[in-house]
């Protein structure tokens, strides 16, 4: 909610509804105060999309596992909450062009030894379960994989590093090396250059919301918008698109 309409941008007319989670998980985005507002890149860029389009965005909170189903049920509009463009989400939602890309990053307590997927032979390692992270996870070889569900994902996997209960886990980057500089518990194994593809998720068929978001999305790409949306949020990540 709050968007600001742009110069030039159409008046709201109507509301985009979309999922997400509600969780802690900076410059991505904040928990939210009041279950209603949401600030960081993703809440950011979806105001300014919406704004394009002539609609206001109104946040669905839910669980992880729920983003997807709610779409498919028509339940909202979309998803735009940290769904990389793997196979299997394409197989059950229609995706934009992508809006971000990131790497992926492995993180360990500190004092922990582990520098690369060839060091973590026997470690127990966790991912978002059905996410591109769990890919990567599965990639290291000897490694025993615990996949997390549930509402609370990313907090629960902070929990289980801090606490032993896994060695290691794979988020994406832009979370994952704030909260290593941040938290003395933690240091950042490796980094996976996967250049993984964020984009809007959309109920199959809906050609016409799926047209609208990315005629919004090449806008506010070619006009600069997006990329200053990035630059106020991640300052220390090059803007990736529209090059």
């Amino acid at each position: 909610m709050g968007v600001r309409t742009v110069l030039g941008d159409p008046p709201v007319s109507a509301v985009l509804r979309l999922a997400c989670i509600d969780a802690d998980a900076p410059p991505l985005f904040n928990a939210s105060p009041d279950g209603i507002h949401r600030t960081g890149y993703e809440p950011a860029a979806a105001d300014l999309v919406a704004s394009v389009m002539g609609r206001e965005v109104e946040w669905v909170i839910t669980g992880w596992d729920n983003m997807i189903p709610m779409v498919q049920r028509g339940e909202v509009d979309a998803v735009w909450c940290g769904q990389g463009m793997i196979p299997e989400r394409i197989a059950l939602v229609d995706f934009t062009q992508p809006y971000a890309i990131f790497n992926e990053t492995t993180l360990v307590r500190t004092g922990d030894p582990a520098n690369s997927p060839t060091t973590m032979n026997g470690y127990k390692v966790g991912a978002i379960a059905g996410s591109a992270n769990l890919k990567v996870a599965q990639s290291i070889v000897g490694a025993e994989i615990v996949e997390f569900t549930g509402p609370s994902v990313f907090e629960d996997m902070i929990d289980a590093l801090r606490t032993g209960a896994v060695d290691a886990f794979v988020d994406d980057d832009v979370v994952m090396i704030p909260l290593a500089e941040k938290d003395p518990d933690f240091v950042v194994a490796f980094t996976a250059e996967t250049r993984n593809p964020w984009g809007v998720g959309v109920q199959k068929g809906n050609s016409e919301l799926l047209g609208e978001l990315n005629s919004a999305l090449d806008t506010v790409i070619a006009d600069g918008r997006l990329a200053k949306v990035w630059n106020d949020w991640m300052p220390n990540l090059s803007f990736p698109l529209g090059r």
